[in-house]
């Protein structure tokens, strides 16, 4: 039984839905190459900052944003 691997697109997906969910209107959500960081994962607010998570390849980049969001998620609710 292997898992199937879920692609870049279906996870920028789940993180834009999850930010969209709790934080309201996004602006962006995507993930760029950045020449002297590597890849950057970013989600863009229209109310306040961005959130943005870098990683040596793409998946990883977005796996720690999505930590990252879940992280003030649960903060949030802890309050």
């Amino acid at each position: 039984m292997s898992k199937e691997a879920k692609t870049l697109d279906e996870r920028i997906d789940r993180i834009y839905k999850l930010a969209e969910e709790h934080f309201g209107e996004i602006r962006f959500a995507g993930i760029k190459k950045h020449n002297m960081i590597g890849w950057v994962a970013k989600v863009q607010f229209d109310a306040f900052e961005s959130l943005t998570a870098e990683g040596a390849t793409a998946d990883e980049a977005v796996k720690n944003l999505r930590k990252r969001l879940k992280k003030i998620i649960d903060r949030y609710h802890m309050v």
